[in-house]
This record gives structure tokens, sequence and C-alpha cells, in this order.
């Protein structure tokens, strides 16, 4: 018998869009880094980055990446004003 994809109760594994697995880790993870106390040092790291750097390193995130999402825009030049 196969699996019905959209029984939550699946013995798969694959939760799909909207895993509340994977997002229970990020929200325990990203408490734990706002507990560490390296928020700020973090934000000024980001802030000293060079704008075309960040702009070299995005290029090379998105020629990896499966699709673009169109209602993302980033704008370097402001970055840390």
């Amino acid at each position: 018998m196969a699996s019905d994809p959209n029984d939550k109760h699946s013995k798969s594994g694959n939760q799909g869009e909207g895993d509340r697995e994977s997002a229970r880790h990020y929200n325990k993870d990203t408490r734990k880094f706002l507990k560490s106390g390296k928020v700020d040092k973090a934000a000024e790291r980001a802030a000293e980055q060079d704008p075309q750097e960040a702009r070299r390193s995005e290029r090379a995130g998105r020629e990896r990446a499966k699709e673009e999402d169109p209602a993302v825009h980033r704008d370097y030049d402001k970055a840390g004003k």
C-alpha cells in the first residue's frame, strides 16, 4: 500500500512544507543564539562587511538556489548606516 502524501500521520519522516520539527529546532537554536550575547557582535560584523563582498556572497548563494523569491530585495549600500 502506497503512503498518502496528504496523510499527516505518515511514517515517512518527511513532513513537507511547514515542517514542525524543523521549526522547533530553528526556534530553539535562535533562542539559544539570542541568549548567548553574541547578537550585537554578529550585527557589527555584518555592518562592517563591504557592500561589494555582500553582493558577491549573495550572488554565489543565488547560483545554488533552485529558484529566487521575487519579493526579496536587499540594498547592501544601506546596511550598517
